[in-house]
C-alpha cells in the first residue's frame, strides 16, 4: 500500500483543507494510506482521528510571538526534531509529502527533500505564511488559491486549484425573496466577538427588511440573542451556536457577512452569493484583508475594516447592496465565476501524479513521472 504523508496544521485554516484533500484522495484512491503529522497543539488531533485518519505527532514549539527568547527555543527545537522527523518519514516511506504549513510542517518537509521524496506545498492563503516561505524554493509542486502568493514559487511548479473545502459547495441558483433580505452572519465556529456585536444593531437599523441566520458561537448564543431580542428582531432572527449544514445555509442566504478566511471566502464563492466581509485585523500577515480585497476587485464583496465596522457603517453597506437593482445578483455571479468548488479532488488527481501513484483516473490524466531532483512540473493551466 502506498503511503502520503500530509504534514502540518495548527489552525481550522490548515487543518480543514487537508481533510478536505485526503477525503478526495479516499474516493480517488482508496488503496493509498494518508498519514497526518501534526502537533499536540493544533486543531488536528481533534479533527484528524475524528474523520478516521492516522496522525503521527512531533515535538516542536512555535517561533513566532514569544519574543527572542521563544524564537530561538523555537529554532532549536525546529533543529532537534530533525531526527525525529527523520525515523517517521524512513518507517513510513511516503510516496510524496503534502506540506501545508504550521510548526510540524518545516521538519518532515526539509526530511522529505533531503531523503528525495517529491514535496508538495498547499498555500491557502494571499500572504504566505512563514513556515511555507521558508520551503517555497524546495517545492516540486506548489497548490494555490490566490495570485498574491504566487511569486515565492518557481512559475512551473504553481497549481492554482483554489482552497480544498468539504463536500456540498456547488454552485446554487441566486434567487432573492421580494421584500426581505436573508442574512447569513458568519465569524467561524468560534463566533466574531466584533460581529456579534454590531451585526444585530445594524440589522436593526437598516431600512431593509431582514431574516437572519447568524452563527455567533457557544461562548456567546445567550447573549446575541438577547440583543436580538432588545431590538424587537427576535421572530426574524435565528441564533445559532454553530451550523452544521453550512452549504444549505450558504444556499439559503441573499448575503453572507462574516471573515475572510480563506476556507470561508472559498465556500462562499463556490456556492455563488455576494458578501460583506470584515477581515479579522489580527490574522497573520493581514491576510484576511488580502483575501477579502481579491474579492473586491472582482466584484464579488465588499470589505469594511473592522476599525469602521460600526453598526451605523454596516447599516449603510446592507441597505446600499439591498437597494441598488441588480447589484447582489451581480456580485453572486461574480462569486461564482472565482469558486472552485472541485479544489480537493484537482489537488488530490495532481499530488497522485506528483507521487507517481497511478489510478485509472490519473493514468488517464497524466502519462508522466514525479520529479526526483527539483526540475518544473508543466505549468498549471486548469
Amino acid at each position: 500500500m502506498s503511503t502520503i504523508l500530509f504534514a502540518g496544521g495548527g489552525t481550522g485554516g490548515h487543518v480543514y483543507p487537508m481533510i478536505a484533500v485526503a477525503d478526495a484522495l479516499r474516493v480517488i484512491a482508496p488503496d493509498v494510506h494518508v498519514v497526518f503529522v501534526g502537533t499536540e497543539r493544533g486543531m488536528e488531533v481533534r479533527a484528524v482521528p475524528a474523520r478516521g485518519y492516522e496522525l503521527e505527532l512531533v515535538r516542536v514549539l512555535p517561533i513566532r510571538g514569544g519574543g527572542l527568547r521563544g524564537a530561538v527555543a523555537g529554532a532549536l527545537r525546529a533543529a532537534g526534531s530533525i531526527p525525529e522527523s527523520r525515523k517517521l518519514v524512513a518507517r513510513h516511506q511516503p510516496r510524496a509529502v503534502l506540506s501545508i504549513g504550521g510548526y510540524a510542517a518545516g521538519p518532515v518537509s526539509l526530511t522529505a527533500r533531503a531523503l528525495g521524496v517529491p514535496l508538495a506545498l498547499m498555500e491557502p492563503n494571499s500572504v504566505i505564511g512563514l513556515s511555507n516561505r521558508l520551503l517555497a524554493p524546495l517545492v516540486h509542486r506548489a497548490y494555490t488559491a490566490f495570485a498574491g502568493a504566487e511569486s515565492h514559487f518557481r512559475r512551473g511548479a504553481v497549481l492554482r486549484a483554489g482552497v480544498p473545502i468539504r463536500d456540498g459547495f456547488a454552485p446554487r441558483p441566486y434567487a432573492r425573496e421580494k421584500g426581505v433580505l436573508r442574512v447569513l452572519v458568519l465569524g467561524g465556529s468560534q463566533g466574531a466577538r466584533a460581529l456579534n456585536a454590531a451585526v444585530p444593531e445594524a440589522l436593526g437599523r437598516a431600512r431593509t427588511g431582514v431574516r437572519v441566520v447568524h452563527q455567533c458561537g457557544r461562548a456567546e448564543a445567550d447573549v446575541v440573542r438577547e440583543r436580538y431580542a432588545a431590538l424587537g428582531a427576535g421572530p426574524v432572527a435565528e441564533v445559532v451556536p454553530f451550523i452544521d449544514d453550512m452549504p444549505a445555509a450558504i444556499g439559503a442566504a441573499d448575503l453572507v457577512i462574516g471573515r475572510s478566511g480563506a476556507s470561508a471566502v472559498s465556500e462562499i464563492c463556490a456556492i455563488g452569493r455576494p458578501s460583506l466581509l470584515v477581515p479579522y485585523p489580527y490574522a497573520a500577515g493581514d491576510h484576511q484583508r488580502v483575501n477579502a480585497e481579491s474579492l473586491v476587485e472582482d466584484g464579488a464583496a465588499v470589505c469594511v475594516a473592522n476599525a469602521d465596522a460600526s453598526p451605523e457603517r454596516l447599516a449603510h453597506e446592507i441597505d446600499r447592496l439591498a437597494a441598488t437593482e441588480g447589484l447582489l445578483e451581480a456580485m453572486a455571479d461574480k462569486a461564482r465565476r472565482r469558486g472552485k468548488p472541485d479544489a480537493a479532488a484537482h489537488v488530490a488527481r495532481d499530488l497522485l501524479a506528483l507521487a507517481g501513484i497511478r489510478t485509472g483516473e490519473t493514468h488517464r490524466e497524466s502519462n508522466r513521472e514525479p520529479p526526483k531532483d527539483g526540475s518544473s512540473l508543466r505549468e498549471a493551466t486548469l
